[in-house]
């Protein structure tokens, strides 16, 4: 027997009204702010991360989707963390953008919502512009909804080459992983750049944090990664975690801002 559907349309609309509004006109509250930076500091910090990324096609999509009629509903949608635009149109016109990283083995980052026992297979795919796989790999979901990350295997034949797009994507499983289950997913595509040397000298000066130099330059990927990785090293850093805030709602995803970072798999 078929399970309900994710998001009913109705319910979508309230949805993505309610996380435009937010996004819009809330910010973290006062006691998850930081407590000792100027007001000087505080703007400087909001003004890098407003030159974020909007690079358009090639276009995936962002919010969750069923492949077909299986899969039960969620509060929160499976979501990729990546530039993307949101519509009141439905799901298929949730879209993702292209985004960039200089890094040859990257890291991809998820929103995973809370799901039933029974749903605790995903799959991680990453394809050439050709469609060719570089990577497939199942990965047994965590328990918590929250942030998702997987790093790309270090090995030399997953490296990306600069010039080159490729496509990703992710399903949760509703069921057993089989060619005829149904299925959650998000696809995205990333393009691999080159480290410019003025790039480079100012990651050495660090004049501010890695990932603000990266937002500065549209490199989405490292710097959600770098800011992603240093929260999970200081969980408790209110500046931090105000950052990662301001990241995400320069993409309209800080309805997702306040859950937990859950775990950083590494292929």
């Amino acid at each position: 027997m078929s399970l309900k559907i994710s998001l009913k349309p109705k319910y979508l609309l309230l949805f993505i009204f309610l996380e435009l509004f937010t996004c819009n006109y809330f910010s973290l509250s006062p006691a998850q702010k930081p407590q000792q930076s100027n007001e000087t500091e505080t703007q400087s910090r909001q003004n890098s991360s407003l030159k974020l990324p909007s690079r358009g096609a090639p276009l995936g999509r962002r919010r969750g989707g069923t492949s077909r009629y299986g899969c039960p509903a969620v509060d929160v949608p499976l979501t990729a963390l990546v530039p993307g635009q949101e519509t009141a149109t439905g799901l298929s016109s949730s879209n993702s953008f292209l985004a960039s990283t200089v890094s040859e083995h990257p890291t991809f980052w998820l929103y995973i919502p809370k799901l039933p026992d029974i749903l605790r297979k995903g799959e991680f795919i990453l394809q050439t512009e050709t469609g060719e796989d570089l990577e497939r790999t199942q990965i047994e979901l965590p328990s918590t909804a929250g942030a998702m990350a997987i790093a790309l295997s270090s090995n030399a034949q997953y490296s990306l080459v600069t010039g080159k797009k490729y496509h990703w994507y992710f399903k949760i499983y509703c069921g057993e992983p089989t060619p005829d289950s149904d299925y959650i997913f998000v696809d995205a595509w990333i393009e691999k750049v080159a480290l410019s040397p003025e790039l480079e000298i100012q990651l050495q000066i660090l004049q501010k944090p890695d990932y603000l130099v990266y937002s500065d330059r549209q490199i989405w990927y490292d710097s959600l990664t770098s800011l992603g990785k240093q929260i999970q090293t200081n969980p408790n850093n209110n500046e931090l975690k105000t950052d990662w805030h301001n990241l995400l709602r320069m993409v309209e995803l800080c309805h997702l801002s306040n859950y937990p970072i859950v775990k950083i798999y590494q292929l």
